[in-house]
């Protein structure tokens, strides 16, 4: 087998043109093999393989920088970088990432998980390298997705502008061409990656501005002429507007066309764009025939494609849920940023498709868009991952809050996320939401409380407001048949005790829970409240338990700084309760890196055993048995 004896890109450049394709095959069947015992992001990967061995073929890495746009399509990078032998790790606890990650190999150049970032990126290191008086390529690879977020925009504006030598690889899964369409359009794409296409266009410049008198009215009117032609034949215009030299489309499984692509863009000066077409989930069938389910999975049964059943989670109840809601309020809609089937909202979309905006990456655009639907009394459902909420900051402040407008944040993937690990964390939300004004912060402790906060956000007319839920299976509790509008900023006493009180906020209740069950059967009787509100807290709860000498834990699945936990300190140090004992359980302040959410939590100290031993460190010996 070819690949086994590919450890480096060194290696690699030692392979002729059909060993390449050889290569590849033996790559996708590795993917797929692999894959089907840890999960993972298949179906993006096997639409890269011939692009990436291009792409290590002709440029020298790391000295030539590859930056990976998202990242989760860096698994054939990772192959053939060193790291083959650790893909049975892959996004387990202390294994291999699922995404660059530079402490694992000096050719991870950057660092990401979230779109639109590797342009930015490519345009400093490239201006480092001619600060530096350097020499290497920096070539960013992105997907056509990727590319609708603004930042892309931003970044290829300022490159275009200062004619920096970059190389952009612009990954298209997407676009469907037909034959005769698609015939010109590779006929163009050899045609412009040909070698002397540059030099001809320059040399032809200066030949007619040559030209005594008559040579610069020449020059002009070829120019004007030569843009008629582009304009109508050539689909990269936008990007030749932008200041690149565009090369494609090419077909991005051709691995002859890539490496001559490739080169030229390496000796051309400037900015250039190569335009692969590529097929995402190529060579495993069921992801060809459905790179939306594939693009991430779990384990699956190699001949068949069967993945095991999954049990409900809290974001199906969420999709229900608004479903519902939907059916009894014509005002309200779902905005998505590219998530609607990550967010639960097909379902949605099929019943309501005039009610479903799914606006592609681009959370800013989102959330400022949902805050206009506002203004003229709609019922936006802002529908984001925690972690790419963090994208839409300054509109959340600026635009939502600030105007105090009705938009409702549906937080999916609040808390930790397993093996997606430190980019996807979602432990921030709760900290840098909590400093808006305006805002409303609610986390069930189960999904029936899920659609009562649901019902509550729909019903309040106040501004802005957040519930945030986990990445998780439900816990199985009973489902009401009549969803109730909870009293804003009211906690729920679930078990009445002594001495110590609990103070749970959102899904991490369960172990909670588990905790005090097992303090019970010490003779040990803490309260265990459910806090449900976050922002605004229920400070005449938490005022009457210092008054009563409680001693307080807080239970949060978030950052610990500037949580739950500190919104409860802020309160005492407030109203002057210098002597109540607060400890504070919740995410540490570092990055939690992937692995599964019982690992995280084992690791960070949000475990059942660990509240039993804060509860006890607060009961010492003299104190005796905490009765109920």
């Amino acid at each position: 087998m070819l690949l086994t004896k590919i450890n480096s890109p060194q290696e690699l450049k030692k392979c002729t043109l059909p060993q390449l394709y050889t290569l590849a095959n033996e790559i996708r069947q590795f993917l797929v093999e692999n894959l089907a015992k840890t999960g993972g992001h298949l179906a993006p990967n096997l639409g890269v393989v011939e692009l990436t061995l291009a792409l290590h073929y002709v440029f020298n890495s790391p000295v030539d920088k590859l930056i990976w746009d998202v990242g989760h399509q860096a698994y054939v990078h990772k192959i053939l970088t060193g790291r083959r032998e650790q893909f049975p790790t892959l996004r387990q606890y202390k294994g291999l990432c699922g995404f660059p990650k530079m402490s694992e190999s000096p050719h991870d150049v950057w660092e990401t998980g979230h779109s639109s970032t590797s342009l930015s990126a490519a345009m400093g290191m490239a201006t480092a390298r001619d600060l530096k008086k350097e020499k290497n390529h920096v070539v960013a690879i992105i997907g056509d997705g990727a590319l609708t977020g603004g930042m892309a925009f931003e970044a290829l504006n300022h490159i275009g502008h200062e004619r920096k030598n970059v190389i952009v690889v612009l990954n298209d899964n997407e676009m469907s061409i037909a034959p005769n369409v698609g015939a010109l359009h590779n006929y163009l794409g050899k045609l412009r990656s040909a070698n002397n296409y540059q030099r001809a266009k320059d040399e032809l410049e200066h030949l007619l501005k040559s030209i005594p008198a008559v040579g610069g009215k020449l020059a002009q009117l070829a120019e004007r002429f030569k843009d008629s032609i582009k304009y109508m034949l050539v689909s990269g215009i936008l990007f030749e507007e932008l200041g690149f030299t565009y090369i494609g489309p090419i077909d991005g499984h051709n691995l002859e066309l890539l490496l001559d692509s490739l080169k030229t863009a390496s000796q051309t000066k400037g900015p250039v764009l190569i335009h692969a077409i590529t097929k995402k989930g190529k060579g495993y069938a069921p992801a060809e025939a459905d790179s939306v389910k594939w693009h991430g999975v779990g384990t699956y049964k190699i001949e068949s494609g069967d993945t095991p059943k999954s049990a409900p989670t809290y974001t199906s109840v969420f999709a229900d849920t608004m479903i519902r809601l939907a059916k009894e309020d014509s005002r309200i809609v779902a905005v998505t940023p590219a998530m609607p089937a990550g967010s639960g909202l097909l379902k949605f979309g099929e019943q309501f498709p005039e009610r479903l905006f799914d606006v592609g990456i681009a959370e800013q655009h989102a959330c400022t868009f949902a805050a206009g639907l506002a203004t003229q009394g709609l019922k936006p459902v802002f529908a984001v991952y925690s972690t790419f909420l963090q994208r839409a900051y300054d509109q959340l402040i600026h635009d939502v809050a600030r105007q105090k407008l009705n938009v409702i944040f549906a937080v999916d993937r609040a808390g930790l996320v397993g093996a997606d690990g430190e980019t996807h964390q979602g432990v921030y939300d709760i900290a840098f939401m909590r400093a808006i004004p305006n805002m409303v912060i609610m986390a069930p402790k189960d999904e029936n409380e899920l659609q009562h906060m649901m019902k509550t956000a729909i019903a309040y007319d106040d501004g802005p407001i957040s519930f945030r839920y986990p990445r998780l299976n439900v816990r199985g509790v009973k489902m009401d048949e009549d969803m109730q509008v909870l009293p804003i900023g009211k906690a729920e006493i679930v078990r009445e005790g002594k001495r110590v009180a609990i103070l749970s906020f959102g899904h991490i209740f369960e172990v909670a829970e588990k905790a005090v069950d097992i303090l019970n059967q010490e003779g040990i009787y803490p309260m265990l409240v459910n806090a449900r509100f976050c922002k605004p807290l229920d400070e005449e709860l938490l005022l009457r338990l210092a008054q009563e000498g409680y001693d307080i834990i807080t239970v949060e699945e978030g950052s610990v700084m500037g949580g739950f936990g500190s919104a409860v300190l802020e309160c005492y140090a407030r109203a002057g309760y210098h002597q109540v004992t607060v400890q504070t359980i919740g995410v540490p302040d570092y990055f939690v890196e992937h692995g599964s959410v019982k690992e995280q939590r084992q690791e960070v100290g949000l475990t059942a055993e660990m509240i039993v031993a804060r509860v006890r460190s607060l009961l010492p010996v003299s104190k005796g048995v905490v009765e109920a």
